[in-house]
C-alpha cells in the first residue's frame, strides 16, 4: 500500500475481459478497476453487485486497484441459482 493512495468503496457494475471491472462508487462516480495479487493469488472470484474496496491513485481518478471483496450479509432466498438465458431451462 502507498502512503498516498485513496481508499474507497463501491459496487461492481460490468465485469470485463482481463479480469477488469467497471465499478460505481457511493458518490455515483465510475470507475474502471483491477483486481490486486492477492485476490487472483487466492482466486477470489467477483461478480456483478459484488461490494468492494479499492485504491485509487489520487493522479488518476479513473481507475482503481481492487484490494477487498466484502461478504454479502444479505442473500436473497428466491433468487435463481442458474440463468441459462431467454427461452431456456435447465435440463
Amino acid at each position: 500500500m502507498a502512503d498516498d493512495c485513496i481508499e474507497v468503496t463501491g459496487k461492481v457494475v460490468a465485469v470485463l475481459p482481463g479480469t477488469m471491472f467497471r465499478v460505481a462508487l457511493e458518490n455515483g462516480h465510475q470507475v474502471l478497476a483491477h483486481i490486486s495479487g492477492k485476490l487472483r493469488k487466492n482466486f477470489i472470484r467477483l461478480a456483478v453487485g459484488d461490494r468492494v474496496h479499492m485504491e485509487m491513485n489520487p493522479h488518476d481518478l479513473e481507475r482503481a486497484r481492487i484490494t477487498f471483496r466484502v461478504k454479502n450479509a444479505v442473500v436473497q432466498k428466491n433468487a435463481p441459482i442458474r440463468s441459462f438465458g431467454p427461452g431456456r431451462s435447465s435440463r
